[in-house]
């Protein structure tokens, strides 16, 4: 079975993969910025039915997604008020509605990366299988009105190549930034049944800075000028990026080595060949902010339908 293509037979289940030997010898798996362990907590019983897990920056932004989420699936009232998973620590929020996970990760790839190790695990310790993954967020987009929606074809890096790179043990391992193609088309195909906003398909550039690392003039340092921007975004513009946020590439790399199908929605803010600055309305900016989760939900409403 190829995951990247989305292929999937009722006969055939796909487990949460982890990498470690480690685990094994432990007695109780700790997920400490979790506030969730495997010896305090029935993870089977609490998470072992999730098939859909959402994950993005903001608690917030989180909370309003499960909302929504039970809203359109009619699960339970949805004015209630759903409890935060992870109330015992204030590093991250989760909340859970049927077989949906909605979990907030932070700013930036350190934030991201720490949330995935322990979210990989509970699904592992969980027992759950054929798990889809979405991260939904924000970005500037290269060329892009404000508002479209880019769901991304392939991560790259800020020299726009599809890796992630990371130091363990003071050597640079390099990992794979592919993404679920079949899952990409899937979701395009929704925007299209929708026909509520613009959806793009393209490679979203992921960096390690807000500020200079996507050529900002407005950060507290800045050596660069305007023409220098340009140039640089219009060549990350040739090389196929039609987007930027700080998240994607070890998102990518981690759901690619744990067997996740994973896709990443972002909608753009603001064109960063006009700008630096938002300079849209609250009202409007939150609009476009509900965007990638009507998309994921209409995907997982669809899915959910089609199973019953």
């Amino acid at each position: 079975m190829n995951s990247r293509d989305g292929q999937r037979t009722a006969s055939c289940t796909t487990p949460i993969l982890v990498h470690n030997p480690h685990l094994d010898g432990l007695k109780d798996d700790v997920l400490y910025h979790f506030s969730l362990g495997t010896e305090t907590h029935d993870l089977p019983a609490m998470f072992g039915d999730v098939k859909f897990v959402c994950v993005g920056g903001s608690p917030w932004r989180m909370k309003s997604f499960i909302e929504y989420i039970a809203s359109i699936l009619g699960m339970e009232d949805p004015k209630a008020e759903y409890p935060n998973i992870c109330a015992g620590t204030d590093r991250y929020a989760m909340y859970k509605i049927g077989p949906v996970l909605s979990v907030s990760h932070g700013m930036g790839i350190p934030s991201i990366a720490i949330m995935l190790h322990e979210l990989i695990k509970l699904l592992h310790h969980a027992h759950c299988t054929d798990v889809t993954i979405f991260r939904i967020g924000t970005s500037g987009g290269i060329g892009l009105e404000p508002g479209t929606v880019v769901v991304t074809k392939q991560s790259v890096d800020a020299n726009f190549l599809p890796k992630f790179e990371q130091v363990i043990l003071g050597k640079t391992v390099m990992r794979n930034t592919d993404l679920d193609s079949g899952l990409a088309q899937e979701l395009m195909d929704c925007s299209q049944e929708l026909g509520q906003f613009h959806t793009h398909s393209g490679n979203t550039m992921c960096t390690m800075d807000f500020y200079e690392g996507q050529a900002r003039l407005d950060g507290a340092f800045c050596s660069y000028t305007e023409e220098d921007k340009q140039e640089y975004l219009r060549n990350a513009q040739n090389a196929g990026v039609c987007n930027i946020e700080m998240e994607s590439s070890v998102f990518a790399a981690m759901c690619k080595m744990s067997g996740l199908r994973a896709a990443v929605v972002c909608v753009t803010l603001l064109d960063r060949l006009k700008g630096d600055q938002l300079t849209g309305t609250h009202d409007v900016l939150n609009t476009y902010q509900q965007r990638p989760q009507i998309l994921v939900g209409h995907y997982i409403r669809k899915h959910l339908t089609r199973n019953k």
